[in-house]
């Protein structure tokens, strides 16, 4: 109705998805990426959580478009059913003729036909929509699923896209098997309030709007706080918004036409989570570390490779610092909170490192370090005294990660700003090995 007088092509806030409006923004395009990698690295289950209406569906929908052309990707809506009943699904899907009597017999037909899918250079992936919803009979049929293998290499990829309400059924005890298959573990956050300009925008413009911005700033407000960040909730508000203002023939968006979509909407407060953020990998990453992919400043960083020396303790208070140490008071707090994080973690945890900085170049570490924090959640980002060829610096590294494979992981899925400085790992206890005293 309000797409003439609004010079739209169609409709902008649909709540079905649609792969082109697919919002890159607010760490959702990054983690996509990372997202591509954990499918296709294909080591164990995937995992990714959110609130109702904050887009997993979407993200599904843009994944399977995304997945290389030597990927069957089977589509799972609805998975409410019995085991044999989601197996016959899978096969049906693929075009696999399965023996019905048995689930013995299907998986050994669903393995039979993976194998020779595998043998061609194909790869399976699984995507089940709403899967906390499963019977536990169901889930166990996933594990068993996942368990198909030929020597080293996985035969199907399953990706899990549930509320997060699946958390707690993976605690239970009947499902500990299967908790602990998920290798790789997303979570998907609400919008911030600072990102919801850039959303509806994109939104408009990709349905052919080309005028001045619609959304008044207290109107962006107002839907951020009704809406708590929900993409579908953003939509359903900003298309009443929409009627609103067409309905008054006026040519731009205020809070008051917000206003009359939240009163039509009553939405009901969402349960607050603990923990906002993408997480990767055992939720040992938190906040948004996939944000800024696109947006990463231009100066390189040289990243010097460390070498061990003898181990030394690290001083327990920064306060002992000699005078010619040139660190700021933030920095020195920094150190304290990294020392402690150190200290507490296991000598095999590992982190990625980002930079080694110049003993007399506080400044300069700094500064970076102020950059970094506007990608990678600030209270994951540790500085520690680095002893590299000999000479005394500043380590910064990034997260302490259960081990090399998870830590290797978050380290293909940084910015790029990060990456193309060729960033290293380093375990606790190397680092540990390294350290000068203060």
């Amino acid at each position: 109705m309000y797409l003439e007088h609004f010079g739209l092509n169609e409709p902008p806030f649909r709540i079905t998805p649609h792969p082109e409006f697919f919002f890159v923004g607010a760490e959702r395009g990054a983690t996509l990426e990372a997202l591509i990698y954990a499918v296709l690295a294909g080591e164990g289950l995937v995992k990714v959580l959110g609130e109702v209406g904050s887009g997993k569906t979407m993200l599904c929908r843009v994944l399977i478009e995304r997945l290389p052309a030597n990927v069957d990707s089977v589509y799972i809506a609805n998975p409410v059913m019995k085991p044999d009943e989601l197996m016959l699904m899978i096969a049906d899907d693929l075009g696999i003729a399965c023996d019905a009597t048995h689930t013995s017999a299907k998986v050994r037909d669903l393995q039979a036909a993976l194998l020779e899918r595998f043998a061609a250079g194909r790869q399976v992936v699984i995507l089940i929509d709403e899967a906390h919803a499963m019977p536990t009979e169901s889930l166990e049929a996933v594990r068993l699923l996942s368990n198909l293998d030929h020597g080293h290499h996985k035969l199907l990829q399953i990706v899990l896209f549930a509320q997060t309400e699946l958390d707690d059924r993976l605690a239970k005890q009947d499902l500990r098997q299967l908790r602990e298959r998920v290798t790789h573990a997303f979570q998907l956050a609400p919008l911030k309030a600072t990102d919801i300009e850039a959303y509806i925008e994109f939104r408009m413009r990709t349905a052919g709007y080309r005028g001045p911005e619609l959304f008044q700033a207290e109107a962006l407000k107002s839907i951020y706080r009704a809406s708590e960040g929900l993409t579908r909730r953003i939509n359903i508000l900003a298309d009443k918004a929409l009627m609103a203002a067409f309905s008054h023939s006026e040519h731009f968006v205020s809070a008051k036409h917000v206003k009359a979509a939240v009163k039509d909407s009553a939405f009901k407060p969402i349960k607050k989570q603990a923990i906002w953020g993408w997480v990767l990998l055992s939720g040992v990453m938190t906040g948004g570390v996939w944000a800024g992919l696109s947006q990463a400043p231009h100066q390189p960083v040289v990243v010097m490779s460390p070498v061990a020396s003898a181990p030394l303790q690290l001083a327990s208070s920064p306060e002992v610092l000699a005078p010619d140490m040139q660190l700021s008071a933030a920095l020195r707090q920094k150190l304290t909170e990294s020392r402690q994080k150190m200290n507490r973690a296991e000598v095999h945890n590992t982190a990625v490192m980002l930079l080694v900085a110049n003993r007399e170049r506080g400044e300069e570490l700094e500064k970076f370090l102020a950059q970094a924090s506007q990608y990678l959640p600030k209270d994951q980002l540790l500085i520690y005294p680095a002893e590299v060829q000999g000479k005394k610096g500043w380590g910064l590294v990034y997260g302490f990660f259960p081990d090399k494979s998870t830590a290797k992981s978050a380290m293909v899925a940084l910015p790029e700003y990060f990456r193309k400085n060729k960033p290293i790992l380093r375990t606790v206890g190397g680092m540990r090995d390294e350290l000068w005293n203060l």
